[in-house]
């Protein structure tokens, strides 16, 4: 997993510990197929096997057409980053195919990884994002942020209507397009470039403002009981 820089607790709202992970640092290794190349933005337990993990946030870079690995009991949400995307053909029990169309920045598809997965890629490699979790231990939600640059005046106005509430067991933030500044209760703004990530470990009603002009991929991960 790569290296990642603790930042502690922030001022105030409940959380632990904010680690900043960059997007720099994350180091390439083989898909489980051979197919492809993903980099670990994070997972638990950290460095868990791929049999192992409760959940794990990766991206993924698709160089060819093909199926995808099997991951039985795990649910996965691919959401495409870059690229001309990707068609990914989904066998159902009447013999029939679901397609999930990625072909368009920040498109989202969810499915079970026990699916039996074909990919068609639809002009050249893309990139993607990939969360996945282990539902009997888990749960994870996706959602894209986007944000706009404002003018001077209308900061106060703009900063009210792009304030969220983090509460989760986990809360990652993905620079999905950047440059984004992320303020957490009343800390220090951070400055994320895309591929840039941020892991909020308890959040707890804490505030969350952002600024930029480009999107985030924010991922609430609750465990089971």
């Amino acid at each position: 997993m790569t290296p990642a820089r603790s930042m502690g607790a922030v001022a105030s709202g409940s959380t632990g510990a904010v680690t900043l992970i960059r997007g720099a640092e994350l180091v390439a290794a083989p898909w489980k197929n051979g197919g492809g190349i993903t980099r670990e933005v994070a997972a638990f337990p950290a460095d868990a096997a791929l049999d192992t993990f409760v959940w794990r946030v990766s991206v993924a870079d698709v160089a060819q057409a093909g199926p995808f690995s099997p991951f039985v009991g795990i649910d996965r949400t691919l959401v495409l980053l870059s690229g001309a995307g990707m068609l990914l053909d989904e066998a159902q029990c009447d013999d029939t195919v679901k397609t999930h169309a990625l072909t368009r920045p920040l498109d989202i598809a969810r499915f079970n990884g026990e699916a039996q997965i074909d990919a068609r890629l639809v002009d050249g490699a893309t990139r993607d994002f990939n969360l996945m979790v282990r539902r009997e231990s888990a749960q994870g939600e996706l959602e894209v942020w986007r944000a706009a640059q404002h003018e001077a005046q209308h900061e106060a106005q703009h900063a009210a209507e792009h304030e969220r509430t983090l509460s989760a067991d986990v809360v990652l933030l993905y620079c999905a397009k950047g440059p984004l500044a992320v303020t957490l209760a009343n800390a220090h703004a951070q400055w994320l470039q895309t591929g840039d990530a941020l892991r909020i470990d308890t959040p707890n009603a804490l505030p969350c403002n952002m600024e930029g002009t480009g999107a985030l991929l924010a991922i609430s991960i609750r465990y089971a009981a």
